[in-house]
């Protein structure tokens, strides 16, 4: 080579100097490397290292090494920053810019795909496990009657209140331990009186004190079982519909502030209920004289027919429920207590029935509370007025895409019927049309809406069935913030039911995903679906 000949000769010492240091240094992670002499004119003597020390020398440089590239992502690609010093700047302002934009909110698609992301994972498999976990239970003692609806839960709806969220899906979970009661076995004898059932309550602080039954007015011709004799229980006229459990645990009570009396009720099951719900007309209930200043109170005739017919052997629903009541107020004397009636569709329907009853049933009435998810119109405004009046308290969990909230009664926006009424221009005609209309429904109470197309989880076109599932409302409780804030990222239910009820209106990439997880379990807790039994409407 020639590149001697091109560098100065008062320089070649300099040059052959770093040449040789270059040289001399080598690798830190070699061991058999020897230390040399660098620049003889000042070293005289070379530092000789030890084996031992060149050896912990060379072990400590690996594990630094190894840090180093475990701490690195496996998505980003090694790139040398000679090539990426011009680029770094435009790339930060392009992603700045990108970043502003907020993409994953004009489509939502990709913010899914972000969430389905790997980090994300171990958030969907606890979501998709069997176990349960619920929001953190606080101590309502001091509030507790707020939580109960004294003051209508004036804001604690929007946004939802954590401690509310916890026991509205906690009532919830008591009504579908009574559809689970109840599949278990639906048949019911008509030849003797029923036996006692078990219910698998959800929290174990209360105790199931008394089985209800609903029992229908009307009865399917004979020729009916001769088409169709294996229908069985779907056309029997009593049939097991909900229960009365106390709290008896004492580290609960003190918790909620109260000993709290729970009265659960299922939806419809049999084929006598469903016809039962197709008697809409409004009628005068029995005995109820007193006329509210919107008119006699009314509700409609099927609900009232299932909730005031005895049966062959077990008494109406009405007679079976006060009387538990009033013996339980009888024992419990003298203590705090609440009374809160929970239900689904048609139990959602005869809760208004067993509150308006319970509230007037004796002297000292504790307070009454109704939480009902996907409830129908149950009365006229004159029932409604007297719901006001016997000071029941009454928050209703409604679907903004579920068809049952609606009905039955003429199709009139509740919102619309109120800005009318409170107008004055229409409010006589209205006020007419309900005294003499056999379908001026009215709601009761305060509304609580949820909307299936906040879930990140469902299909925006989830269809009927899935819009009025009680796993499906408690899963959007479980979720919902506020009327304008998305679905709630830290929410806690489990997912595992609502795949297993509903997976044709859960979104494909969750249950694409949901399929690859090992750990998911496909098959009911319980095995409740039977081969004689057909599926509640929940």
């Amino acid at each position: 080579m020639q590149i001697g000949s091109n560098i100065p000769a008062n320089n070649l010492n300099l040059f052959q100097a770093r040449r040789a240091s270059f040289k001399c240094n080598g690798s830190p992670l070699n061991p058999s490397t020897r230390t040399h002499q660098i620049h003889a004119q000042s070293v005289k003597a070379s530092i000789q290292l030890s084996t031992t020390e060149v050896t912990k020398r060379h072990i400590s440089n690996l594990e630094k090494l190894l840090q180093k590239e475990l701490i690195q992502p496996q998505s980003d690609p090694v790139v040398k920053e000679s090539f990426q010093e011009n680029s770094s700047l435009e790339n930060s302002k392009g992603r700045g810019l990108l970043e502003g934009l907020n993409l994953a909110r004009i489509w939502p698609e990709m913010k899914a795909a972000e969430e389905m992301s790997p980090k994300h994972l171990n958030r969907l498999q606890r979501l998709l496990s069997m176990s349960q976990e619920y929001s953190p239970r606080n101590n309502l003692g001091s509030r507790w009657r707020e939580y109960h609806g004294c003051n209508n839960w004036d804001g604690l709806l929007d946004p939802l209140d954590e401690n509310l969220r916890r026991e509205v899906v906690r009532y919830g979970e008591f009504v579908q331990a009574a559809y689970h009661c109840f599949h278990s076995n639906p048949a019911m004898s008509a030849d003797e009186a029923p036996s006692t059932r078990h219910v698998a309550l959800p929290d174990r602080s209360y105790r199931v004190t008394k089985s209800l039954y609903a029992t229908s007015s009307i009865g399917l011709p004979k020729w009916v079982d001769d088409v169709a004799p294996d229908l069985g229980w779907m056309t029997q006229r009593s049939s097991w519909i909900g229960y009365v459990a106390v709290c008896d645990d004492r580290r609960e009570i003190q918790r909620v502030g109260r000993r709290d009396i729970v009265i659960a009720l299922r939806g419809t099951a049999t084929c006598l209920e469903w016809a039962e719900n197709m008697r809409d007309v409004l009628v005068q209930i029995p005995g109820e004289n007193d006329s509210t200043k919107t008119g006699q109170p009314k509700v409609e005739c099927g609900f009232l027919s299932l909730y005031k017919t005895p049966g062959a052997y077990v008494p109406s629903l009405a007679q079976s429920v006060v009387e538990e009541i009033q013996r339980l107020i009888e024992q419990y004397k003298g203590e705090t207590l609440s009374i809160t009636v929970t239900g689904h569709s048609l139990g959602a329907a005869l809760a208004l029935l067993v509150a308006n009853e319970l509230s007037t049933c004796a002297p000292n009435v504790p307070p009454v509370a109704v939480f009902s998810f996907g409830g129908p119109r149950v009365g006229n405004r004159g029932f409604a007025d007297q719901i006001n009046a016997n000071n029941v308290k009454v928050l209703r969990i409604v679907n903004n895409q579920d068809v049952i909230t609606k009905i039955p009664g003429m199709f009139v926006s509740e919102k619309l019927d109120k800005k009318l009424r409170e107008s004055g221009a229409a409010a006589g005609a209205l006020n007419a049309l309900d005294n003499i209309m056999p379908w001026a429904y009215s709601h009761v109470g305060t509304e609580l809406r949820v909307d299936t197309k906040m879930s990140p989880y469902l299909k925006p076109n989830a269809d009927v069935a899935c819009c009025h599932d009680l796993e499906a409302y408690l899963h959007l409780v479980d979720g919902f913030l506020s009327s304008n804030c998305p679905f709630r990222a830290n929410a806690k239910r489990s997912l595992v039911k609502l795949l297993n009820e509903q997976r044709s209106n859960v979104k494909r990439l969750y249950t694409s995903k949901a399929s690859s997880l090992s750990r998911l379990n496909l098959e009911r807790e319980n095995s409740l679906h039977m081969s004689s039994c057909l599926p509640s409407p929940s």
